[in-house]
C-alpha cells in the first residue's frame, strides 16, 4: 500500500496547512521530505559532525583554517553545514549562536553579524539565515537590535508566554516555542498522576502552551511568526496543525509520511478572538523587572530554559573537543 493508493499522507497533508522544517543537522535525511526550512542546533552539529559520511566536511573546514582555535572553528563548521541545508531547502536555516553567550546582548549581538558575516561571504542572501537565540532577557534584547539591521531571529528555549510576548514586542522574526520539553516537564512533576488519556491530544500541556500563544499573538496582530518545536510523538504535531510553522525531525517526519488519517486544521487565526476571550488573556507587562519577574515565577519555564542553555552549553564544549583532536 501506498500514497498513490490511499489518501495522501499525513504529511502531505499537514503540508497544506503549515509550513514543514527539518529539525536536523544531517542534510542527507532532508531531501526525502522536501522541507520549506531547515533549523540546526549545537546539539544536532555535533551529532551530524561525528557520523562518518559528514567527515570530509568537517575536514574539508579545518583544513581550510588551519590557523584557528576549535571555538572560533564551530562557527565555520555552523555555517558550512548551513550552506549544503540551503542547497536543499528553498527557504531559510537557522543556526544558532553560541549558548554562552545567553546572558550577554553585546557578545550575542557580536557572535550574530559575525554568522551572518560568513555566510554573506559565500554569497548567500541574508534573507535565507535566521539566527537562533535563547529568549533570555539578554537574548530577547539583541534580537531586537539585531532585527533592525535586516538580520532575522528565531528566538529558542521559548517554555512561556510571557517569553513569547517579549520576543513579539522585541520583532523578531520568528520564535520556536518547545512542545515536548514541556511534555517530559510535566510528566515527571505529576509521576504516577500523570495519564495520557488525561494529559495527552488536545489536553498536551505542550500543546496547550503554544496553542495560548497562538491565540495571544493574532488577537494582538502580533506579526512574528510561531514555529512549534521539540515533538516527542505525531500526536503533538497533527494537534498543532495549522501553526505558521512546525519544525520536525526525520523520525516523525517519515513517520507523518507513512500515515494516511485525515488531518484536520486545528488553529486558525480567525478563532483566536474567541480562544483569547476563553483563556482570559489580557496583554502582559514587558518591562525587564516584570517579565524577569513572570518568568521566575514559572517554575517549568525556569527550569527548561536552565537546562536547555546549559546542554547546549555542553554540547557547544563537545564539538570544540571534537574539532580540537
Amino acid at each position: 500500500m501506498n500514497s498513490t493508493t490511499l489518501a495522501p499522507s499525513q504529511l502531505e497533508q499537514l503540508k497544506k496547512l503549515t509550513t514543514v522544517v527539518a529539525d536536523t543537522g544531517d542534510f542527507e535525511r532532508m531531501q526525502e521530505f522536501q522541507p520549506q526550512d531547515a533549523t540546526t542546533n549545537p546539539s544536532l552539529i555535533l551529532k551530524a559532525a561525528q557520523q562518518p559520511n559528514y567527515q570530509s566536511l568537517v575536514n574539508a573546514v579545518k583544513a581550510a583554517h588551519p590557523g584557528l582555535n576549535p571555538t572560533e572553528l564551530v562557527d565555520y563548521i555552523l555555517v558550512a553545514f548551513g550552506m549544503e541545508i540551503l542547497k536543499i531547502v528553498p527557504g531559510r536555516v537557522s543556526t544558532e549562536v553560541d549558548a554562552r553567550l545567553s546572558f550577554d546582548t553585546k557578545a550575542t549581538v557580536a557572535k550574530a553579524k559575525h554568522l551572518i558575516a560568513l555566510y554573506e561571504s559565500h554569497g548567500v542572501d541574508r534573507k535565507r539565515i535566521l539566527i537562533k537565540l535563547a529568549a533570555t532577557w539578554e537574548g530577547i534584547a539583541a534580537a531586537k537590535e539585531l532585527e533592525s539591521d535586516g538580520i532575522h531571529c528565531n528566538m529558542t528555549l521559548l517554555f512561556s508566554l510571557v517569553q513569547a510576548a517579549a520576543c513579539g514586542a522585541a520583532n523578531a522574526k520568528l520564535i520556536s516555542p518547545f512542545v515536548g520539553r514541556i511534555t517530559d516537564w510535566y510528566k515527571v512533576k505529576l509521576g504516577s498522576n500523570w495519564s495520557d488519556a488525561t494529559h495527552g491530544g488536545a489536553n498536551d500541556p505542550g500543546v496547550t502552551s503554544v496553542k495560548r500563544i497562538f491565540h495571544y499573538y493574532k488577537h494582538f496582530g502580533i506579526p512574528t511568526e510561531i514555529m512549534g518545536a521539540s515533538f516527542r510523538n505525531t500526536t503533538q504535531i497533527l494537534e498543532l496543525a495549522g501553526c505558521d510553522l512546525l519544525t520536525i525531525s526525520p523520525e516523525l517526519l517519515s513517520e507523518l509520511s507513512t500515515g494516511f488519517t485525515a488531518v484536520t486544521k486545528k488553529l486558525d487565526t480567525a478563532n483566536a478572538q474567541a480562544a483569547l476571550s476563553a483563556e482570559n488573556i489580557i496583554p502582559l507587562k514587558l518591562d525587564e523587572p516584570s517579565f524577569r519577574l513572570q518568568l521566575n515565577n514559572d517554575a517549568m519555564a525556569t527550569e527548561k530554559l536552565a537546562e536547555g542553555i546549559r546542554n547546549f552549553c555542553i554540547d557547544t564544549e563537545k564539538l570544540e573537543t571534537l574539532l580540537g583532536k
